[in-house]
């Protein structure tokens, strides 16, 4: 499909400052819920980026702060991530050298399986599918570049 735009160097597309909005819609329950906020991917010392999200969550009319860490490391592969939870542990892996990937994480008794694509320079998108015996949820992440 020609809808993906190809990005040789995972972390250097993504370095810097993007405006972020993401659904969340939790099949089991019909519930939904939106984040709005920014994410900054800054440059580690030694090497990598640091994702920092913070923002509104609102979940069924109730508004909360909302924040998250993790890291991206360079990748096995060139061009490609290792995306880590901060603590270490790991979370997947991320090759957009196509412009589209998709990662497993299995979480205790879930999985959650999130497919990456990059539209240009400027706008990519997550979509996780987690599912599990407690969890039916799609979020859905767009992501646009900032100032």
């Amino acid at each position: 499909m020609g809808e993906f735009w190809p990005v040789p160097e995972v972390l250097t597309y993504l370095e810097g400052s993007w405006r972020v909005a993401r659904s969340v819609r939790d099949l089991a329950s019909g519930g939904t819920g939106e984040f709005s906020g920014t994410t900054v991917f800054d440059p580690l010392e030694q090497g990598g980026l640091l994702y920092r999200e913070s923002g509104t969550f609102v979940w069924r009319g109730v508004a909360r702060p909302a924040e998250r860490t993790l890291r991206f490391l360079p990748g096995a592969a060139p061009g490609t991530a290792d995306v880590r939870f901060t603590d270490g542990r790991p979370f997947h892996d991320l090759d957009l050298t196509s412009g589209r990937y998709v990662a497993d994480h299995p979480c205790a008794a879930d999985l959650y399986r999130g497919e990456f694509t990059v539209r240009d320079a400027d706008r990519w998108r997550t979509v996780w599918r987690v599912r599990g015996p407690a969890k039916d949820l799609v979020l859905t992440t767009d992501y646009t570049r900032g100032d």
